[in-house]
């Protein structure tokens, strides 16, 4: 019997060498000339990453490691209030605690990924503003084969926000909200009669988000231009990434 489990072990692991599956680490970085609160959510019920969020500095960084398989998100909080407890409230992307269970509050600027399972297949990442903009924030895959693009949103949104989708505290526009979240109708959310890519055009508040992001989402349909794939990378997430391309 021991040497039958011996046999499957050495099997299993033959197996996960032969798919060349390995971890892959994320490098979270603050540029922002303020703190942030990255929040983490996993699409797909496991490895919560670092423990759903945390505090950020300006300049400084974490790595966070995810295993083959992996899907989930990432996104910054700002304006964040929180207890020893870690209870507490933030006045964007908020998730109702330090360590968040949900994910962020819209408008929030959304990095969205799903991890291969194998070195030999894709990961797919994107920059996401379908939710909204609160923070800049820009994906540069390290390492890996393919077409590996570079994701995100440099310019500040905030500082051009319509004023019918501007988000404000204290006097100053922290976030800018999709035009669905805005008017919450059909056309602006891709739902009822236009559900499909064929009924859900851009619209000029869309497309106001694509002309400053042309590499981030800016509508539920926008798929072409703002999915990225790469192969075997590890990938540096930037807030406030003036300086990444």
């Amino acid at each position: 019997m021991a040497a039958t489990t011996e046999l499957s072990l050495l099997l299993l692991l033959l197996c996960l060498l032969g798919n060349g599956a390995s971890a892959t680490v994320f490098t979270l970085q603050n540029r922002c000339s303020y703190t942030v609160w990255p929040g983490t959510l996993s699409g797909n019920g496991v490895a919560v990453l670092g423990e759903g969020g945390f505090l950020l500095a300006p300049g400084s960084s974490v790595q966070l490691t995810a295993p083959p398989g992996w899907s989930g998100r990432f996104w910054a909080r700002t304006g964040c209030t929180f207890d020893e407890s870690g209870n507490g409230k933030c006045v964007t992307g908020d998730c109702g605690n330090l360590k968040c269970i949900g994910g962020g509050a819209p408008p929030v600027t959304l990095v969205e990924f799903t991890i291969a399972t194998a070195s030999t297949d894709k990961d797919f990442y994107d920059v996401s503003l379908v939710d909204g903009y609160n923070v800049g924030m820009g994906v540069k895959a390290t390492g890996g084969t393919g077409d590996c693009q570079y994701a995100g949103c440099v310019a500040d949104l905030n500082g051009n926000c319509p004023a019918e989708l501007q988000v404000t505290d204290l006097g100053s526009v922290v976030a800018c909200k999709s035009a669905c979240a805005a008017f919450n109708a059909p056309e602006f959310c891709c739902t009822g009669d236009h559900s499909t890519p064929q009924t859900c055009s851009p619209t000029h508040y869309s497309e106001m988000f694509k002309t400053a992001c042309p590499t981030a989402y800016s509508y539920a349909y926008d798929d072409a231009s703002s999915t990225c794939t790469c192969s075997g990378s590890d990938y540096l997430i930037a807030f406030c990434p003036s300086a990444l391309s």
